[in-house]
């Protein structure tokens, strides 16, 4: 597989369905490390782009909320808490003693324990959207592919806060 200049792998330009999604959410998942990368715990806490409060760290913290509501609570049905405590439910507020090296520990965790659950899925399996989140999706049930695409999309434009703040962090722009 051929990687960018940074080392992100490229995903495959023919594949299978499975294969394929998997490996563009790898690449978003990396994209989302490099753009975290070589910062300090003050610059990754910085709300960089006004009047928002985003910070790359409480974005990093709200797409382990991400992985595990999804891989989880929906597709595999487990009643577990907020990843980050039970008054923070999107993931976004930090705590001044929790450090960048527990936020990225844990939402790598979470991409684990998702790879876990959908380990031996097929893309014919579903999971199960509460009665308040089938209203806005139309349906309780969602297929594994879609749960796929829908975290493509969540990084993806998660990726592009992060490449904003990070610009208005230090100037480092692209990935």
């Amino acid at each position: 597989m051929n990687t960018t200049p940074d080392g992100r792998r490229i995903p495959p330009t023919h594949a299978d369905e499975r294969a394929m999604l998997e490996a563009w959410l790898d690449f978003h998942r990396a994209t989302l490390t490099l753009k975290c990368a070589d910062l300090k715990d003050d610059q990754l806490r910085l709300a960089a782009a006004a009047p928002s409060s985003m910070t790359l760290l409480g974005l990093v913290q709200h797409l382990a909320e991400v992985e595990r509501n999804w891989f989880q609570r929906i597709f595999a049905g487990q009643d577990v808490p907020p990843v980050f405590g039970q008054g923070n439910h999107d993931g976004f507020a930090l705590e001044p003693d929790r450090g960048p090296a527990e936020v990225m520990a844990v939402w790598q965790a979470e991409i684990a324990r998702g790879r876990e659950l959908i380990a031996d899925a097929t893309l014919d399996d579903s999971g199960r959207l509460s009665a308040k989140d089938a209203g806005h999706v139309g349906h309780q049930g969602v297929s594994l592919p879609w749960i796929l695409v829908h975290l493509i999309e969540e990084y993806a434009r998660h990726n592009g806060h992060a490449d904003l703040i990070r610009e208005a962090i230090d100037g480092v722009t692209g990935t």
